[in-house]
């Protein structure tokens, strides 16, 4: 479309898309028995339509338990199939490439939603349809203050874990997306394996760097053996577990060189998710807070690397794109706030036909639009009616 990176097309792997804008996973507590709605219809469609290139469906647990709440996105049984084939047969439809991020919650697991304060479930709730499980970790710590403590996963709820995130990704395969995400990050089961913060084990699961890093390396082992050599496989990091955290920005440079071996084709830079006690501050929340993170990921491993985290600003995600800063620009509540984003930006770029972006069905009325806009414009002078003071 343009020599803007913004909006040239990137291919990865067997699998190109229109642009480096990704619309990273955004959890919508709309799903029912872990299966998409008519919310998740349109909350995609509506990405795809704006003109991003990669388009995430939410973070999808691989097991009942994995989830975070009753309401959230879960992809275990073949069943499903049909339904999250319907998502990503729209999102293709309108341009853009259906990825899929899978995960599993952990010790986070049974909890109410963000409109409900993320309180724990109880017994009570179960009146109510929204019964509590019991959630596990890689160690028996209270995650988050008033939160039931986990069960300390044994070697063969490790096993079913691992096997589960195999048989999603099949069916995540079977569905029609063609990107997987593995999601790593955010305080979820496999943080809370890589994080000396809560990975208390003694056995080979836990204790060193590389003991910590084992759960998250047999999972995407596990994933890239069922999910295609020519499709992506991205891994979500928490480069740093948050504030007081123990996890560090080396520990995710050699993590990201150990996914690398085992087929990890992007380093999807976040972080936060745990909190501890040591000296370690908090990310500060400033624009692309995420890309210097980035960067040193990249230039330590020559991965490719995406970074979300207040992207809001054409010029500011066309720099980080010319500066080899990040791959992807990785964008969520920006796009949510306004879906049309990529269009906007491709015409403050100078980017020719950036209408074209849409859908074909848009385009001639649009074009006529800015025909009469221009026109409009241009009729300095010209008495207005009902009182109108000024055109545009």
């Amino acid at each position: 479309m343009s020599d803007v990176k913004l909006f040239s097309p990137i291919t990865l792997k067997g699998v190109a898309a229109r642009n480096p804008i990704a619309v990273s996973p955004m959890c919508q507590y709309q799903s029912v028995d872990g299966s998409p709605t008519d919310w998740h219809f349109v909350h995609m469609g509506r990405y795809a339509v704006g003109g991003a290139g990669i388009v995430f469906y939410e973070e999808t647990a691989v097991e009942l338990r994995g989830r975070k709440t009753p309401r959230c996105a879960a992809l275990f049984d073949d069943g499903q199939i049909p339904e999250y084939r319907r998502i990503a047969e729209l999102v293709r439809s309108l341009g853009a490439v259906p990825a899929i991020q899978l995960g599993h919650s952990g010790g986070r697991g049974s909890e109410r939603g963000p409109l409900d304060g993320r309180k724990p479930l109880t017994e009570k709730d179960a009146d109510s349809g929204w019964e509590p499980w019991e959630a596990v970790s890689s160690s028996a710590v209270q995650l988050r203050k008033g939160s039931p403590i986990p069960r300390t996963m044994d070697l063969k709820d490790i096993q079913q874990v691992i096997e589960a995130f195999a048989d999603s990704a099949l069916r995540a395969l079977q569905a029609g997306f063609e990107i997987i995400e593995i999601h790593g990050a955010h305080g979820y089961l496999i943080q809370q394996f890589l994080s000396p913060v809560v990975n208390r084990r003694k056995d080979a699961y836990g204790g060193s760097l590389a003991g910590r890093m084992r759960f998250a390396l047999e999972v995407t082992e596990a994933v890239r053996a069922v999910w295609p050599a020519d499709k992506p496989l991205f891994f979500r990091i928490s480069v740093l577990d948050g504030k007081g955290g123990l996890w560090s920005l080396d520990d995710s440079i050699e993590l990201a060189r150990n996914l690398q071996a085992r087929g990890v084709d992007l380093i999807d830079c976040s972080s936060g998710g745990l909190l501890g006690d040591s000296a370690m501050p908090e990310v500060p929340r400033v624009p692309a807070y995420h890309a210097p993170y980035a960067q040193r990921i990249k230039d330590a491993t020559g991965m490719l690397t995406m970074a979300p985290g207040l992207i809001t600003g054409a010029w500011q995600a066309e720099n980080l794109l010319r500066q080899g800063c990040v791959d992807l620009i990785g964008m969520a509540r920006e796009l949510m706030f306004n879906a049309d984003w990529p269009v906007h930006a491709a015409r403050e770029l100078g980017v020719e036909n950036y209408l074209q972006l849409f859908p074909a069905e848009f385009v001639p009325r649009l074009q006529g639009r800015e025909e009469q806009v221009g026109m409009a414009k241009n009729k300095v002078g010209v008495p207005m009616p009902c009182g109108v003071t000024e055109y545009l």
